[in-house]
């Protein structure tokens, strides 16, 4: 009996048939997990990538906007803070409600552009600070936040929502 069973082990460890199966069995799971891995953080990266830039159009149209001269040629004043919102989420100055925003999900809610606040004198005791026309340079500063959504994979190993958060400061220029 112990010899039929160690004829049958030889001729076994001989045997190459199904040894790419099981090789493939065993390697398949990591590569799909890694594979998959991979397309969730690149499209992590593209959400946060499209958010910077809509934060950063944002920003360099209010730091160039302003509203005194529609009011001085007697049309109705702009909101600059709320057409760089629209700018920063939407990619344009006026949405309507087919609109869609850079990224899905992303709303005006989450994005705040300040205008005008943290002005700084362009020369202290004689040093220029700034290279400007004028004594003091302001800045236009937008602020967003993202809750990314597409975190399939990335649950599986245990990480939570993840929040991506952007920020873009521009010189405000008015002329």
């Amino acid at each position: 009996m112990l010899g039929i069973i160690l004829r049958h082990l030889a001729k076994f460890r001989r045997d190459q048939r199904g040894a790419v199966l099981i090789e493939m069995t065993l390697v398949a799971p990591l590569m799909l997990t890694l594979s998959a891995g991979v397309f969730e953080f690149g499209n992590l990266i593209h959400d946060k990538l499209l958010m910077e830039a809509g934060l950063s159009d944002g920003a360099r149209f209010a730091a160039r906007c302003n509203s005194q001269i529609y009011t001085d040629a007697g049309l109705a004043a702009i909101d600059c803070a709320d057409i760089a919102t629209n700018i920063a989420v939407y990619g344009k100055p006026a949405i309507t409600q087919t609109d869609v925003a850079r990224i899905s999900g992303w709303q005006k809610a989450n994005v705040t552009v300040t205008i005008g606040t943290g002005c700084h004198d362009a020369v202290v005791a004689g040093v220029t600070q700034y290279r400007s026309t004028t004594a003091q340079v302001c800045i236009v500063q937008a602020d967003g936040t993202y809750a990314y959504t597409g975190v399939g994979m990335l649950s599986l190993v245990g990480i939570g929502p993840i929040t991506l958060s952007g920020s873009h400061q521009e010189r405000l220029m008015r002329f």
